[in-house]
């Protein structure tokens, strides 16, 4: 049986530019506890389109589980930024409540 991880990447050789495949793969690679493909897979959400507002918060938090605090307020700080740019109440308060725990 093919796991997620390789359904994922298969699906990505089709649409390498594709936000929600590789968001999904980010994710899944936290579940497997792989942090630092996920950062890798979530950084790419962010190359490609800045404006996937979601990404901000997962990418930061895998920040903070590898340690890497000041990078994490730095993309918890993006996000906020750019959820206020798109009107996004939702993700703006998931980004500051998650910001303000951190400090």
């Amino acid at each position: 049986m093919i796991d997620k991880i390789t359904t994922l990447k298969n699906m990505l050789v089709q649409a390498p530019h594709d936000c929600f495949l590789w968001h999904a793969l980010g994710l899944e690679h936290i579940k497997r506890g792989e942090l630092i493909d996920a950062i890798t897979s979530f950084k790419q959400v962010l190359a490609a389109d800045k404006n996937y507002v979601g990404t901000y918060y997962h990418l930061a938090k895998t920040y903070a589980l590898t340690e890497q605090i000041n990078l994490a307020i730095e993309t918890y700080e993006q996000g906020i930024q750019i959820a206020q740019q798109l009107n996004d109440k939702h993700a703006l308060q998931e980004l500051r409540m998650a910001l303000e725990d951190m400090e």
